[in-house]
């Protein structure tokens, strides 16, 4: 694949990135912002001190401008970054057309970035959690997600050199095993934190966790479901070109023979 094809490719990831990041925005703002302020309000009414000082930044700009900056930012560069991802998989991971290349991308980036890691460090509303642990916490779930991604690349690797000796699929079933597998053991050792007060409403809980893994299954969906279609469109004229000059000399070299 030559820079000029990579370069449109990057283009592409980067504007299915960013649709995908105002179709998460929605989800976030109409689904997550709600569960949020409940658990703020919750949050002042147990507090036992109020200092009256003035926040840095109002929960408005917060839910609004500053939710959408972040979102946003966050589609057009995790967007650029599986467009390199599709550049290097299109054509090695089996005999998949772009389409299917990018939504299999997306659902793997789904699930070893945001799935494995929020299974052992879920996400927590304002209320809940030690503000003493906070750096601790967040650096476990980016640790987390660093190993969740390089055993999955991993993976990738071991079943590529099984195929030929045990086929795609059993390599395929072998190698995620061993991912799986790898994945619970960190599980185990790596450190818990378990700080939801016994007075935090459970549903509230639930259901804000749920709309964090809804933000992102919305992105991911709808990176590979935009991407795919703009990556079609570029690589299938060239694709059908290819396909139509091999026609035209086998139907040469019949009429020759």
């Amino acid at each position: 694949m030559n820079s000029i094809s990579v370069r449109a490719l990057l283009v592409r990831g980067m504007l299915a990135g960013l649709a995908a990041g105002v179709l998460a925005l929605l989800v976030a703002y109409f689904l997550g912002e709600s569960r949020v302020d409940a658990a703020i309000a919750l949050e002042e009414a147990h507090s036992h001190h109020h200092d009256g000082g003035e926040e840095l930044v109002s929960r408005t700009m917060q839910s609004t401008a500053g939710l959408a900056t972040g979102v946003l930012v966050f589609g057009v560069a995790v967007g650029g970054i599986a467009a390199l991802v599709f550049c290097y998989a299109l054509g090695r991971i089996g005999r998949f057309g772009p389409r299917a290349t990018a939504a299999l991308i997306a659902g793997a980036a789904l699930l070893t970035v945001y799935v494995v890691p929020f299974l052992k460090y879920p996400a927590n509303p304002p209320a809940v959690g030690n503000p003493d642990t906070i750096g601790r916490r967040t650096t476990l779930f980016f640790l987390m997600v660093a190993l969740s991604v390089l055993l999955a690349v991993a993976a990738v690797i071991l079943g590529r050199r099984l195929a030929p000796r045990l086929g795609n699929w059993n390599a395929t079933v072998v190698a995620s095993a061993a991912y799986v597998l790898v994945i619970a053991v960190s599980y185990v050792f790596l450190p818990s934190y378990n700080e939801v007060g016994k007075d935090f409403p459970a549903a509230l809980l639930w259901e804000f966790r749920l709309s964090t893994l809804a933000v992102q299954a919305t992105l991911w969906a709808t990176f590979g479901l935009v991407f795919g279609a703009l990556t079609e469109r570029l690589l299938a004229p060239a694709t059908g070109t290819v396909a139509a000059g091999k026609s035209a000399a086998n139907r040469a070299a019949a009429a020759a023979g």
